[in-house]
């Protein structure tokens, strides 16, 4: 089993400053494989904000997977947003705008959908569509294949559909061909975690779709900050979302749930009539204690 601490939509130059030393050190305890930042480091892409970023990546555990958001684009430099619009990104978070890692239980891949000609959309295009379909058929299908973006594949029912990514609907077909399992992603500033199958009529296939709210900001959105705690094994993946407790300076357990993959498909374990394991809703116990 593998464990991937899910961050989001940072912000820095818009953050709450208490929440800093509490998440780093609660990281830390859980002990991750791998720490997921799904973008939007920064507030408005300024040096200062970027070192300020840089520096709170420094004091997270290693490895890392962290793919850039719209607000890590220069908003106001208009020479700069078209010109070298992650330019800051690559000099202070790292260059590699389509980062891999891969272990012998998951292979995970990021895609950039910041783009400089719009304010907050995002989209993927045909070039990183088909990289991403090889470097995922490439690895046997005992691993979980997992991608991670900053704008959404899918939300939940509501007025966020305008967030989701550009060109998904391509996309998520070269996803179902290469057997992709989990679409990681933030940008919304909302927690959630469902099928894709309620959205994309792909027969026979439905990705897992975790979306983390906002883990440092104070735009919260009606959310208070939060991540996820992912736990992954082949077939089964548990997703807990943490939340922060201002009074007592810790994020503690929000909510869980379960999934798992039958064929390839995933369903919530609660909607399958054999129920799920006991073991199956429980997060670690260091989870919970914070």
């Amino acid at each position: 089993m593998r464990t991937i601490i899910h961050l989001s939509d940072l912000h820095f130059g818009r953050i709450d400053t208490a929440i800093i030393e509490p998440l780093i050190a609660q990281v830390h305890e859980l002990k991750p494989d791998l720490v997921v930042v799904s973008g939007d480091l920064t507030q408005r892409a300024r040096s200062a904000q970027f070192k300020q970023a840089r520096h709170f990546l420094d004091a997270l555990p290693q490895p890392q997977l962290v793919v850039p958001g719209n607000h890590d684009v220069p908003l106001f430099n208009i020479a700069a947003r078209l010109l070298q619009p992650l330019r800051k990104y690559r000099r202070y978070i790292g260059e590699d705008l389509h980062p891999v890692f891969m272990d012998d239980e998951m292979v995970v891949v990021g895609i950039n959908t910041a783009r400089s000609l719009t304010i907050k959309d995002g989209r993927v295009n045909d070039r990183q569509i088909e990289i991403t379909r090889r470097q995922l058929a490439d690895v046997g299908d005992h691993m979980v294949k997992i991608i991670v973006t900053h704008h959404p594949f899918d939300l939940p029912p509501g007025p966020q559909h305008h967030s989701l990514v550009g060109k998904a609907i391509p996309a998520m077909r070269a996803f179902a061909l290469c057997g992709a399992d989990l679409l990681l992603a933030g940008h919304a500033h909302i927690s959630s975690a469902v099928s894709s199958a309620g959205r994309y009529n792909i027969p026979g296939y439905s990705a897992l779709v975790v979306q983390a709210g906002t883990a440092t900001s104070t735009r919260g959105r009606g959310e208070v900050n939060s991540f996820n705690v992912l736990q992954i094994e082949a077939h089964q993946i548990t997703v807990h979302r943490l939340g922060w407790e201002p009074g007592q300076n810790t994020f503690s357990l929000a909510a869980s749930q379960s999934f798992m993959q039958r064929g390839s498909e995933w369903f919530r374990m609660d909607d399958l009539s054999d129920g799920p394991s006991a073991s199956a809703t429980h997060p670690p116990a260091r989870t919970a204690t914070g």
